[in-house]
């Protein structure tokens, strides 16, 4: 401002000295003249203290490190299932994912384009992801980004994938901070099921927080693709038992149990360590359900409890599509809109809040 008056100032002499001197009015040309040079070079310096300004932190709970398979690279368009298809048993089984939009999403053709991708964005808005999955894919994250940027969590499906012994191992050295994805449902079990309680009571001693897969599964051919699976195993109910067993763990349920939302809500409101994540469902169901289904938790009181996710897997782009849903959402304010995306995650994951800012 201070710059503005004093140009118009100038300016208001020039035009107040109507019989005004050859040298004088040189010299107010050259006084214009500098004044806007520095006008000029004022500017550029604020827009380059504006590129440099940080973004606001934003913690993605829900990131896969896996290696691009080609026969699972297609594109895909989001909120592809606002539309799924009439299908018939002894027609070809439906698309697992539709591509009739302006804009599909592309995927990343390798693993180095994808990890390039994926950091340049992370740099971009600030991010810290948790990711599971492949160990040499997160470890590659982990040098790439910036420390303490790429979380690591173990996944776990059943007692097959290791013992007992080798989990608490693994978690007890110090790599893995998360337990995370746990996905009996894809092995037609419940969350509670037995042979998994002392995986979850190695987490709840060594104070590790907790993913579950709860909810829908795919678009109508998850029982062609993965036959174990049963839609009823995706009730949140089904966790009280667990819950009930260790009531020190800290458990968060991946995709909100979606669709089941009144079991959702009557899960939180019994349970005060039960979080959600929105992954997954964000960016496939129809995006006016989507956001019904977030408004709902947020409704029913639990809008400190709701974690920022993506289900992140092949496709660079799919990040600033699924933040582009709660940045845009005008049925949230903007604490709200800055506890699901950062807010929330550092209280549920006890981090250190000043090392993401």
């Amino acid at each position: 401002m201070a710059y503005k008056l004093e140009f118009q100032l100038i300016l208001n002499g020039l035009s107040g000295t109507e019989k005004a001197k050859p040298k004088t009015k040189t010299m107010l040309q050259k006084t214009l003249t500098i004044t806007g040079l520095f006008l000029v070079a004022a500017a550029q310096l604020s827009q380059a203290q504006e590129l440099n300004k940080k973004h606001l932190p934003i913690i993605d709970v829900h990131v896969h490190a896996m290696k691009m398979n080609p026969n699972f690279a297609g594109d895909m368009c989001p909120w592809f299932l606002s539309n799924m298809p009439g299908a018939d048993p002894n027609d070809k089984a439906p698309a697992f994912f539709n591509t009739d939009c302006a804009t599909p999403l592309k995927a990343a053709k390798n693993d180095q384009e994808f990890q390039d991708s994926l950091i340049s964005t992370m740099n971009r808005l600030n991010m810290t992801i948790v990711a599971s999955g492949d160990p040499t894919i997160i470890r590659n994250w982990q040098k790439a980004a910036a420390p303490g940027r790429v979380i690591p969590s173990l996944s776990l499906s059943n007692s097959k994938d290791m013992t007992v012994v080798a989990f608490t191992d693994s978690l007890s050295a110090g790599f893995y901070k998360v337990m995370g994805e746990v996905a009996p449902q894809y092995q037609g079990m419940s969350p509670s099921d037995p042979s998994l309680d002392s995986y979850f009571a190695a987490a709840e001693k060594l104070n590790i927080p907790v993913g579950i897969h709860m909810g829908t599964g795919g678009n109508g051919s998850i029982n062609i693709t993965n036959p174990k699976y049963r839609a009823s195993l995706g009730n949140p109910f089904l966790l009280e038992d667990l819950l009930a067993r260790h009531p020190k763990l800290k458990v968060w349920v991946m995709h909100a149990g979606y669709p089941m939302i009144d079991e959702m809500i009557a899960l939180m409101g019994a349970n005060a360590y039960v979080y959600v994540d929105i992954a997954g469902m964000i960016w496939s169901y129809p995006l006016a359900e989507v956001n019904d289904y977030i408004k709902r938790l947020v409704q029913a009181g639990f809008g400190k409890r709701i974690l920022y996710g993506t289900d992140h897997m092949i496709w660079p782009k799919l990040i600033e599509t699924s933040i582009g849903v709660i940045e845009n959402a005008n049925y949230l304010s903007f604490d709200q809109k800055r506890d699901i995306l950062f807010n929330n995650a550092v209280r549920f994951f006890r981090l250190d809040e000043s090392k993401y800012k």
